[in-house]
């Protein structure tokens, strides 16, 4: 068997191209968070992302067709994306909110209040580590009038006293800041002038920290006005004021770093409109380079396409590798503050996607297919049957992809939650060891058999089986309690994930009319992320938020399982109704075929199958 030898420049740009991604892809959401954007507008802005495929994959591939330029919008989209992706981490955050309240009593504690203290026991606990070392904070506060009188007399602190008055309530004289009144001198009451600012550094007593729902209470051991002036603050009855504080304890720093604005008014921000831009640019380029780079690979692959596989495990090889490094570089370069520190990955996703230019530059490609009109031969494609079949599968695949795209790491965090401190604690260990096994253990064996087995059991039976394997998998993790034990269940992506994209691009690669090869792969691939993928988050979404996500689970599970019957059941029908054994509606005459006695039928790809073994037989050793 001989294979165009450009298919080792395009290995190369699958390796490089997925390994540049990699690197900051899985993390665009986190960052989005440390930017001060909540969940509801990343969640609004990833709802955008498939849509904006939908339209420009088949519009973008079609273009490609008719100008027969393939390559260069495959190369000029390799540097948009990396243009696009490199300006995220310098977006400045969001203002943010470091408000808490202060409240004297006995004694004063910090009340702080956070939606990522919801159901999560484990922020005591982390204190505790701290052991004995106590934490500074800045306060800045105000006060209204009983807390200033609190501040001057309780606390003894002169400079904050406004005003007082005889016993008699008339008025004596008035007092300016920081005259050094002595409390010892004044007999009076203090007038209640309405609200005044203060502030003190707190020494925060991280061994005294109490939780209720999602608010915890910090004692303060000490209030510092200046080097000689230290008080132990309280009060003789309840007082409280709002406060701005900045610590030096990263803890309490992720905590109170709430943004200001609310999530309607965000897009009314300049750094909303920057990520959104970067982002859409980026992602949707993407997706034109991996649909356009599978068309041109299936060209070079020229009447081989079920070693697709082999050539698309070098970009699972790639993104395992190198997404699984990204994590510790960022905590490397973070030196452990609060804040992540992103830019190095992306500095390097430059370096990689550089080279990648570089690799896919070398390739010796000329499309030389052509078609008289791409949109007349994609509608007779898409009135064949077992096409509209197919597309409805890649919605289905699309929607289940969702779910582990989107909710599995937020579903297993939620059982982390529920199974105690230590488990949270080394959630993202998990996490981490989940993208490797999803990669070493599942899509690349898978990319590499893939072949093997469409051959063995044909395109129709791969999609039956994909549907079936998500069905177990979905159920099974509606059955976890431990969030370990989703480790073996991930094994399962290779049929999820490896055979399904290996089927959906080959099958596509082989209906394509002639010359519609970047607009076929475009199309599929919208249908996939655009309709599926977009679909499967809203309704995803819409079952964690209402049932929990065992049961979201649950029910997606059931629904892969359904579908599965279903689509053995349509393929069953069409397959009696065709008798003839065809590749694009044409009768197939081959040396190895003539010789049948009977015709019988097969699907597409199952003829294209054969036509490899023949011409593997025919070709000369």
């Amino acid at each position: 068997m001989k294979i165009d030898k450009n298919l080792l420049p395009m290995k190369g740009h699958y390796f490089l191209f997925n390994a540049g991604t990699g690197l900051v892809i899985p993390f665009l959401p986190t960052l989005a968070k440390d930017l001060g954007f909540s969940s509801v507008v990343v969640g609004m802005v990833y709802t955008l992302l498939p849509i904006l495929g939908l339209i420009a994959k088949p519009t973008m591939g079609a273009l490609a067709d008719k100008l027969h330029w393939q390559k260069g919008m495959f190369l000029s989209f390799i540097f948009l994306t990396m243009s696009a992706l490199v300006l995220i981490p310098w977006i400045p955050s969001l203002p943010s909110d470091n408000s808490v309240e202060l409240h004297c009593d006995a004694e004063s504690v910090v009340k702080m209040c956070s939606s990522g203290l919801s159901n999560n026991i484990c922020v005591p606990e982390k204190f505790k580590t701290l052991g004995n070392d106590n934490i500074t904070c800045s306060m800045e506060c105000e006060g209204d009038s009983g807390f200033i009188e609190a501040v001057c007399s309780t606390w003894n602190q002169p400079q904050y006293c406004a005003a007082v008055r005889e016993p008699n309530n008339h008025m004596l004289k008035i007092v300016e800041k920081n005259l050094g009144v002595n409390r010892t001198n004044v007999p009076a009451k203090f007038i209640g002038l309405g609200s005044q600012n203060f502030d003190f550094s707190a020494i925060l007593l991280p061994q005294h920290v109490h939780q209720l729902n999602n608010c915890l209470f910090i004692e303060i051991g000490e209030a510092h006005f200046s080097p000689n002036n230290i008080i132990h603050p309280y009060c003789n009855k309840f007082e409280k004021a709002q406060c701005e504080m900045k610590c030096n304890n990263e803890i309490i720093e992720g905590l109170t770093r709430n943004p200001k604005i609310k999530d309607k008014d965000a897009v009314g921000l300049y750094q909303f409109w920057l990520f959104c831009i970067s982002l859409v640019v980026g992602w949707v380029s993407m997706a034109i380079v991996v649909s356009i780079s599978d068309a041109i690979c299936f060209e070079l692959l020229g009447d081989f396409p079920s070693k697709y596989g082999n050539q698309r495990l070098w970009g699972s090889l790639g993104w395992g590798l190198f997404s699984s490094v990204a994590g510790y570089i960022i905590d490397h370069f973070s030196d452990s503050s609060t804040s992540k520190n992103y830019k190095p990955v992306f500095i390097l996703m430059i370096i990689v996607m550089l080279s990648n230019l570089v690799v896919a530059y070398k390739l010796k490609y000329k499309q030389v297919k052509s078609s008289a009109s791409i949109i007349n031969d994609i509608g007779k494609l898409l009135s064949e049957g077992r096409v509209l079949i197919f597309l409805l599968w890649c919605i289905g695949i699309g929607m289940c992809t969702a779910m582990v795209w989107n909710f599995l790491f937020w579903f297993l965090e939620d059982l982390a939650a529920k199974n105690g401190c230590g488990t949270q604690m080394w959630i993202k260990t998990l996490e981490g060891l989940v993208m490797l096994i999803q990669t070493f253990g599942g899509e690349l064996p898978f990319f590499f058999l893939s072949g093997w087995v469409l051959k063995k059991i044909g395109h129709i039976h791969s999609m039956s089986l994909v549907l079936l394997s998500f069905g177990v998998r979905f159920l099974l993790y509606s059955l976890l309690i431990d969030p370990w034990w989703v480790l073996p269940i991930e094994f399962l992506n290779g049929l999820t994930f490896g055979l399904a994209y290996a089927s959906m691009a080959s099958y596509a690669s082989i209906v394509a009319p002639p010359g519609t090869e970047a607009t076929t792969q475009g199309l599929v691939g919208a249908v996939f992320e655009g309709l599926g993928v977009s679909l499967g988050s809203f309704i995803g979404g819409l079952l964690f938020d209402k049932i929990g996500g065992s049961a979201a689970f649950q029910w997606f599970g059931i629904a892969a399982a359904v579908s599965c019957f279903l689509h053995s059941i349509a393929q069953h029908f069409i397959a009696k109704r065709t008798t003839v054994l065809h590749i694009h509606e044409k009768v197939v005459t081959t040396p190895l075929l003539k010789d049948f006695k009977h015709t019988r039928y097969a699907s597409p790809n199952d003829a294209i199958h054969m036509l490899e073994d023949t011409l593997q037989d025919l070709s000369p050793r």
